[in-house]
């Protein structure tokens, strides 16, 4: 049988295929707008994204996404944000869902994902001790919680608690009250939502 589509075209579509939340159709979409696009525009988009990793390191202190130069984040840096109370999220992009708020002064400590054994994923591959170390180092009053609101999130959330607890450390444990619907990741909750959740949070 004939090969309907070029070989090029059939490569773009099978890469942009593995995205997260693309199907075949979408991802022919996809491809057939590049493929019309200007060239530059298309060879721009190529460059942005065969930089990311050069582009791109990992605070050693919150774990946050950070520029190359920064040793680390400006968000746990600045002297406008209070190192007393740290929120503990999953992943990088759920520090901009909480930022946006513009509710938020403290710092930030990524997990780098929740409990899941299902998935492979233990506690130890998660930046548990250095949260740790870090309520210790920075005599952290208050620590909330924000993980997801899933399955997942909630066996972290009571995991960290534990954990904290069992490691005596004197500070409060919060978590974001329930203005976040159950199933829905902070990177996609409204802002309305994650302001109530934060204004509203608990003491564990």
């Amino acid at each position: 049988m004939a090969q309907i589509l070029p070989k090029a075209l059939l490569q773009a579509i099978e890469e942009l295929g593995q995205l997260p939340g693309v199907g075949a159709r979408t991802a022919e979409r996809y491809a057939y707008f590049l493929f019309r696009s200007d060239q530059r525009r298309v060879q721009s988009l190529a460059s942005t994204i065969a930089g990311l990793h050069d582009g791109i390191k990992t605070c050693p202190v919150t774990f946050a996404l950070i520029n190359p130069n920064d040793e680390v984040s400006p968000l746990y840096s600045s002297a406008d944000r209070s190192k007393k109370l740290v929120a503990v999220v999953e992943e990088p992009l759920d520090i901009v869902a909480l930022e946006r708020t513009g509710q938020f002064n403290g710092t930030y400590h990524v997990l780098g994902g929740a409990i899941s054994p299902i998935d492979g994923i233990g506690p130890e591959k998660l930046h548990i001790p250095e949260l740790l170390q870090r309520l210790k180092n920075d005599e952290v009053e208050e620590v909330i919680i924000a993980t997801n609101a899933s399955v997942e999130g909630e066996s972290t959330a009571l995991f960290l608690e534990r954990q904290i607890r069992e490691a005596k450390i004197a500070t409060e444990i919060s978590r974001l009250a329930r203005g976040i619907p159950v199933g829905v990741d902070l990177e996609y909750a409204d802002q309305i939502s994650l302001g109530h959740a934060l204004e509203g949070r608990k003491k564990l």
